[in-house]
């Protein structure tokens, strides 16, 4: 595994983080990835820790808490050896915001009581936006207050979209941003934003590597998602696009088309965007953060494979609607 600092922060993280949304199970409507299995996921978790990934990534509503609740299951006695990043924000089962400072601080013991820790690493605005960081000074001096309480070793925000993150690079305090990034989405590359960010000492996350798993191969076109599944709700015409530019990403870097060289390919591209700290594939097998550790092991990819990629989705840029 290789390290990376996360900005100028003082964290070191895992270059292959650990997405946890999907591990914490079904939430109301369409707000997850589904039914899992608690057992797979904490041989996931024990999986990853045991191949060097520190760095995870959950929030106050993935599962309703369920994910924290895992994590801390998995880690404790060990928290001294892993990189804690959860969010606040969205209320339960995904009902709507709130960024008052009073829910702010009751997601945060909350979430610490569920991943049984006096403090977390990283405490993230979940989609937190231009107008709500900075209409609100309260917001901003808690968040600095969470820190100096020692409840929190660092803030950031996990945006909307790229733009977002870059109205927000100058707000005092920000140590990460969290944004979307992957060879079917390049907008944060687009706008400069892990450029800006580095310049600035802000780390950045990479989250959705694999697409939703869109680049992960398994997905065809006649694949019907569960009610429960939040890719149920997406219109049939995008994931037709999603499905065909992948597969011409494939095509154009004369790559043996199976699910674990798609899966690598989508994370090599990630970890050779400049700036980026760290990348966090969702993982709910063992399997799967193997695959995820072997393609890190691979490095970086290569410019030629890099200007492939690019040729491909800027002939798909304008459908794919990330």
């Amino acid at each position: 595994m290789r390290y990376r600092p996360l900005g100028s922060t003082g964290i070191m993280v895992s270059a292959i983080g650990f997405g946890a949304w999907g591990i914490g199970g079904c939430t109301p409507g369409a707000t997850s990835y589904g039914e899992t299995d608690d057992q797979e996921s904490l041989r996931a978790l024990n999986a990853a820790f045991d191949h060097g990934i520190t760095f995870y990534d959950t929030s106050n509503v993935y599962g309703d808490g369920h994910s924290e609740e895992l994590i801390g299951a998995c880690f404790a006695g060990r928290r001294s050896d892993v990189i804690i990043a959860t969010k606040a924000g969205i209320t339960a089962s995904y009902r709507g915001y709130d960024f008052h400072p009073a829910a702010l601080r009751t997601s945060l013991e909350d979430s610490l009581r569920r991943m049984r820790t006096d403090y977390v690493d990283v405490l993230q605005l979940h989609n937190g936006t231009p107008d709500t960081v900075m209409g609100s000074s309260e917001l901003v001096e808690l968040m600095q207050r969470f820190v100096a309480e020692g409840k929190v070793r660092c803030w950031g925000i996990s945006t909307l979209s790229p733009d977002d993150a870059l109205a927000l690079i100058d707000v005092a305090g920000v140590g990460c941003f969290q944004v979307n990034c992957n060879i079917l989405d390049w907008r944060a590359i687009d706008a400069g934003l892990p450029g800006a960010a580095a310049s600035r000492g802000i780390g950045v996350i990479a989250r959705t590597p694999l697409a939703s798993g869109f680049l992960a191969g398994g997905i065809g076109k006649d694949t019907m998602f569960p009610a429960n599944d939040h890719r149920s709700k997406w219109p049939r015409d995008r994931i037709v696009t999603w499905i065909d530019a992948a597969q011409a990403v494939v095509g154009s870097v004369n790559l043996a088309d199976t699910p674990e060289n798609r899966a690598a390919l989508a994370l090599r591209f990630c970890l050779s965007v400049d700036g980026v700290a760290t990348v966090i594939p969702g993982m709910l097998t063992r399997r799967e953060v193997l695959a995820s550790v072997a393609a890190c092991e691979r490095g970086p990819l290569g410019r030629d494979v890099m200007l492939s990629i690019e040729g491909v989705y800027r002939r798909y840029e304008a459908r794919l609607g990330a």
